[in-house]
C-alpha cells in the first residue's frame, strides 16, 4: 500500500466508481504524507475507504492520475512490465518496417505514457509526472518485451510544462535513430523523422482512414490541405487520381513529401506543392474560381482548451465552408477534427451549418476514427479524440 494519501471532497469520489482515472485538484480535501512529484498515493473517500492507487501530480490540474483500482495491487517495475506486455500484446505483431503505437496512455491504463514503434525504433513521450517517475522501470520493461535497435524519448510536449516538468528529448537507450526512419505504414513507404517530425514522428493515427477514403480519392484532382509528408496524396495518387496538390505550411514537411513520393514511385510531376497558410489558399483557390474532384481537410488541433471550443469551432466551420466553395457538384471531402473537446456529434453539426451556409447538399458515406492501436477506454471518453466524416457534397 502507499504511504501517502488524497483525501476527496465528499461526493467527489462517484467517477472514481465509474473508473475514470482522473482526480481534479479542486476534488481534494487533503493530503497526507509527503508524496511528491510523481509518487503513488492512495486515494481515499471523505469516509476513509480507499478506492484507487495513483500517481501524484502537485503542479497540474489533474492532481492525481490512477495506476489502479486495485488497490491491494503495488505500484512498482512489475506492475508496469505486466502493463506493457498487455499493450503490446494486444497489438498484434507489425511487419517488417512497420510502424504503429503500442502504448497509449490511459486506454492501456498507462497515464501519460505513449510509445510508439517506427521500423527497429521505439520513441516514448512521458506525459505527466508519473510517467516520468517511473521512466527507468518502463524502459526496462520496453527493453525486455519489445526487440529495438534503440529507444528514443520525445517529450518536448507543451503538457509537460503543466506537470512541472521540463521538455526531454533523446536517447534512453540502444541506438541513437538516424535522421530519417523508412517505414511501412499501411503499405505506404514513408520516410519519418523520429527526432524532429510530429508527435513522436508520423500521425499514426489515420492509417486506416486513408485505408476507408481511398476508394473516395481516386479520381480527378485531389486538394490536400494540411498534407504534412504527403500521405493523404500519396494514397489519392496510389488509389488512381489524375493530380493532386498538397498546402502546408511547413517548408520540411513538404521537403519530405516530395520525397515520399519518390520513394513511392510516384511522378512528381503529378503534385504541385504549396507552401501557404491553408485558410488563405482555399480563399485563393475560390478567387481563381478553382474546382477539384475531391478535398482533405486534416488540419491540426483547434481546441486544446474546453474555455476554445468556440473559436475553435468557428475555424472548424471556416473551413469546412472554404473547401465546399471549391469542390465540385459531387465531390468528395474528407475532413476531420483532432480535438477531443469537439465531440463526434458537434463535429457533424459544424459541417452541417457549413453545408446550409453554402447552399450545398451533403451526404456522410463513412465515419472515420482514429486507428484500433490507438483504443477508446469506455471509462476514459476523452481518448476518442479522432473523428471525421467522407462527404459527398452536392
Amino acid at each position: 500500500m502507499a504511504g501517502a494519501a488524497v483525501i476527496l471532497k465528499k461526493g467527489r469520489e462517484e467517477s472514481l466508481r465509474r473508473r475514470h482515472p482522473w482526480v481534479f485538484s479542486g476534488a481534494l480535501a487533503s493530503v497526507s504524507g509527503d508524496p511528491g512529484p510523481g509518487g503513488t498515493v492512495e486515494v481515499r473517500t471523505a469516509g476513509g475507504e480507499t478506492v484507487a492507487l495513483g500517481a501524484f501530480s502537485p503542479k497540474s490540474q489533474i492532481a492525481v492520475r490512477i495506476w489502479t483500482f486495485d488497490t491491494g495491487e503495488e505500484i512498482g517495475e512489475e506492475f508496469f512490465r505486466r502493463r506493457i506486455e498487455r499493450a503490446v500484446s494486444g497489438r498484434g505483431p507489425l511487419g517488417p518496417g512497420g510502424c504503429g503505437r503500442l502504448v497509449f496512455s490511459e486506454s492501456d491504463g498507462l497515464p501519460g505514457l505513449i510509445v510508439d514503434r517506427y521500423a527497429e525504433y521505439l520513441v516514448c513521450q512521458f506525459l505527466s509526472a508519473g510517467a516520468e517517475r517511473w521512466k527507468e522501470e518502463i524502459v526496462s520493461a520496453l527493453g525486455l518485451l519489445v526487440p529495438c535497435e534503440g529507444i528514443y524519448e520525445r517529450s518536448d510536449v507543451d503538457v509537460r510544462v503543466k506537470e512541472g516538468l521540463e521538455q526531454r528529448t533523446g536517447v534512453l537507450r540502444g541506438a541513437e535513430p538516424p535522421d530519417l526512419v523508412e517505414v511501412d505504414d499501411g503499405g505506404l513507404r514513408l520516410l519519418v523523422d523520429l527526432k524532429g517530425g510530429q508527435k513522436t514522428g508520423a500521425y499514426l493515427d489515420q492509417r486506416e482512414n486513408r485505408e476507408v477514403a481511398e476508394p473516395y480519392l481516386g479520381r480527378g484532382e485531389v486538394l490536400d490541405c494540411f498534407c504534412n509528408t504527403g500521405s493523404f496524396t500519396l494514397t489519392a495518387l496510389k488509389a488512381g487520381a489524375g493530380s493532386a496538390v498538397a498546402v502546408d505550411s511547413s517548408a520540411l514537411s513538404l521537403a519530405l513529401a516530395r520525397r515520399n513520393l519518390e520513394l513511392n514511385g510516384i511522378d512528381p510531376g503529378r503534385v504541385r506543392f504549396e507552401e501557404q497558410n491553408v485558410f488563405g489558399f482555399l480563399r485563393q483557390m475560390r478567387g481563381e474560381g478553382r474546382r477539384f474532384d475531391a478535398v482533405v481537410l486534416d488540419p491540426p488541433k483547434f481546441a486544446d482548451a474546453r474555455h476554445r471550443l468556440e473559436a475553435a469551432s468557428r475555424g472548424y466551420k471556416d473551413i469546412n465552408l472554404q473547401a465546399m466553395k471549391v469542390l465540385v457538384s459531387g465531390g468528395i471531402l474528407v475532413t476531420f477534427s483532432c480535438s477531443h473537446h469537439v465531440s463526434p456529434e458537434l463535429f457533424q453539426t459544424i459541417v452541417a451549418f457549413a453545408a446550409s451556409d453554402e447552399g450545398r447538399e451533403v451526404q456522410i458515406l463513412r465515419r472515420l476514427h482514429q486507428s484500433s492501436d490507438h483504443p477508446v477506454a469506455l471509462s476514459f471518453p476523452e481518448s476518442e479524440y479522432l473523428k471525421g466524416l467522407v462527404c459527398r457534397v452536392w
